[in-house]
């Protein structure tokens, strides 16, 4: 695996505006561009190396990036910024060896950005891109109502329920047909978000959205404790479920040469 770190992704030189990418060896690999949690006020980039180390001896490179966060931003900052991710690394992963195919997802409020971005296709059309042009996505316990802490911003209570332009349930039933999804929960998860998660699932349902490109996981543990945990035979509890999810939609799509 080969690592170029602190690389930024937009002309600006903004500290939040950075991304870690890991490559694997050859050339022609799918990409996951991955944000990471912490409710847009906390967390960090580097904290996904055990996943990114996993993913590149499949042959998958990993782009883990930051974005603006609370207190120095405001709800649809990191959302900009992911989107401008994604035009970052669909515009040069090429001249690492890529394919071009891009993933895209996040844990915790990196999962509420991955869905944004799926589900409203504004930020991604702003900058040249839309959810199509995404191969899959992961969404990693994403809350899919309006995130706590923009009703915080909001001066609403954290525990309500809301369901508005900031909610990417929002916007499912807008699209014809979306790219496939992985969606990825555990089985401690915090209150109300196995009902959330259930809740997307089921108006994707309600939609006729393929659901053969839908696929959903229920891991062991805590809200994301998964995320940097081994398995019995020493590999990234997250990056297998990432990686079996990617190999089935590059076998389906007869594209890659993934491991």
């Amino acid at each position: 695996m080969k690592a170029l770190l602190d690389l930024y992704y937009t002309e600006e030189k903004h500290p939040a505006r950075m991304l870690d990418l890991f490559l694997p060896e050859g050339e022609g690999f799918p990409v996951l561009l991955y944000f990471h949690g912490g409710g847009m006020e906390s967390g960090s980039r580097k904290e996904f190396r055990i996943m990114a180390e996993h993913l590149c001896a499949h042959g998958v490179a990993v782009a883990s990036a930051d974005y603006r966060m609370y207190p120095n931003a405001a709800y649809p900052d990191f959302l900009v910024d992911a989107a401008a991710a994604a035009a970052w690394v669909k515009g040069h992963i090429g001249e690492y060896g890529g394919s071009g195919r891009v993933y895209l997802g996040g844990t915790s409020a990196g999962g509420y950005i991955s869905m944004m971005l799926c589900f409203d296709d504004r930020y991604l059309t702003a900058v040249g891109l839309s959810p199509a042009d995404i191969v899959g996505y992961v969404h990693d316990a994403g809350q899919p109502t309006v995130h706590f802490n923009v009703l915080r911003e909001r001066g609403v209570d954290t525990r309500r329920i809301v369901v508005d332009e900031a909610a990417p349930l929002y916007y499912i039933g807008l699209a014809k047909e979306y790219a496939p999804m992985l969606f990825l929960i555990s089985d401690h998860d915090m209150e109300c978000r196995h009902e959330q998660t259930e809740l997307v699932l089921a108006s994707m349902r309600h939609f006729g959205y393929d659901q053969s490109k839908v696929f959903h996981r229920i891991l062991h543990g805590s809200h994301c404790s998964y995320c940097n945990e081994l398995d019995e035979q020493g590999e990234s509890v997250l990056g297998r479920e990432i990686y079996a999810f990617i190999r089935a939609c590059e076998a389906s799509s007869n594209k890659g040469d993934i491991r």
